[in-house]
């Protein structure tokens, strides 16, 4: 098998199409409908079930498809690797994160980076949803905890604590929990995306309402200030809402799980230097001590090499 039957049998599958992988390659579509031909003879399979709608892999051609589209990645990348050796960070940059990341944190940062780097042009989505990398081609997301897919590299940025609150209204109305076991009953705030870390489970497991669900954490503070019951926020985003007594810390001696954000890409050999670059730039900004955020989080305590001169 030469490389070219590898990259002419992979672009018709990523293609979907004779038509647009020959044009894609500069071939005539009959061309490539012949190679692709010749090479299940001298495989001696079928690769491809066609119609005259739609192509669908066999399982063969999809064991096959999943070999070649790997050696054309490696090619691809050791190219990309050598080429960029003498070149600066430049080019797209796609970046997703939370929102409360977002701004918090990578606001400034990003601002000290294309600064550093003028070549660079940004895209940043604030999102609580998940991102398919690879189908939206997002170079780096942001997310709070470690991601299932194997097939990407998880870079951990930090550990950040988080603590139950509640106004003091709801206090009034309700009682203040003096122990864990207090929790029975009360009305609980959550997130329906991680219901485990955004309300307590604590040892042995504490019983309490869920009357609220939500998918931000920061609407889930505003519920928290209005009253509405007890939520586990992020010291990140309450610090100053119980310094001003609007928020009471319930039960500080509860160690509650953190929250591990990491910045998640595709795995690669060869990193683009747009992304090593800013990966490498995020964590020498982040006020980070033994693995965990500094808390409380100001503005000020955000530095970059840059941002220091």
């Amino acid at each position: 098998m030469g490389l070219d039957d590898a990259l002419i049998f992979t672009r018709v599958v990523d293609c979907h199409s004779f038509t647009q992988a020959a044009s894609s390659l500069g071939m005539q579509k009959s061309t490539v409908s012949r190679r692709i031909a010749q090479l299940e003879e001298r495989l001696g399979v079928r690769l491809l079930n066609r119609t005259t709608r739609r192509l669908r892999l066999t399982e063969v051609g999809q064991a096959y498809y999943e070999r070649c589209r790997q050696i054309m990645l490696d090619f691809a990348e050791a190219e990309q690797a050598v080429m960029q050796l003498q070149q600066a960070p430049a080019g797209l940059l796609r970046i997703t994160a939370p929102i409360e990341f977002g701004q918090w944190v990578l606001g400034r940062v990003m601002g000290d980076f294309m600064r550093r780097h003028p070549d660079i042009v940004a895209e940043v989505e604030l999102a609580s949803r998940a991102v398919d990398l690879l189908e939206e081609g997002v170079d780096i997301a942001i997310v709070v905890g470690q991601p299932e897919d194997s097939s990407l590299v998880a870079r951990k940025l930090f550990e950040a604590r988080r603590r139950l609150c509640a106004s003091p209204a709801y206090l009034a109305a309700h009682g203040v929990p003096a122990r864990a076991q207090d929790l029975v009953g009360h009305r609980a705030i959550g997130l329906s995306r991680d219901p485990v870390r955004y309300w307590p489970i604590i040892e042995p497991q504490v019983a309490c309402r869920r009357v609220l669900t939500c998918n931000n954490i920061t609407f889930a503070r505003e519920a928290a200030l209005a009253g509405v019951g007890i939520a586990a926020l992020p010291t990140m985003i309450s610090d100053a809402e119980v310094r001003d007594g609007l928020l009471v810390e319930l039960l500080p001696e509860v160690e509650l799980p953190t929250g591990e954000v990491y910045a998640v890409y595709p795995s690669r050999r060869f990193q683009a230097m747009k992304v090593k670059a800013f990966l490498d730039f995020l964590m020498d900004a982040l006020p980070v001590e033994g693995g965990r955020l500094v808390e409380p989080v100001d503005a000020r305590l955000l530095t970059s090499p840059l941002s220091m001169r």
